[in-house]
């Protein structure tokens, strides 16, 4: 799993904006898999996620944005 972190490659997302690279990163791993960390800590842990908690997570997000 290491492995496949370090050579990942991680993304923000476009809403970032400027905020002075105080948000979270994802990539995309095998499997269906999402690996998402801090960007402040980009050598320190990170959540994977399989492919449906990653889409049962991004819907809550998305319904319960005010």
């Amino acid at each position: 799993m290491d492995q496949e972190l370090s050579g990942a490659t991680w993304v923000k997302s476009s809403l970032s904006g400027g905020n002075g690279g105080e948000c979270v990163e994802i990539a995309r791993l095998s499997g269906g898999r999402v690996a998402v960390r801090d960007s402040k800590d980009p050598s320190g842990p990170a959540l994977v996620f399989t492919s449906a908690e990653w889409t049962a997570f991004t819907r809550r997000v998305r319904t319960d944005v005010v």
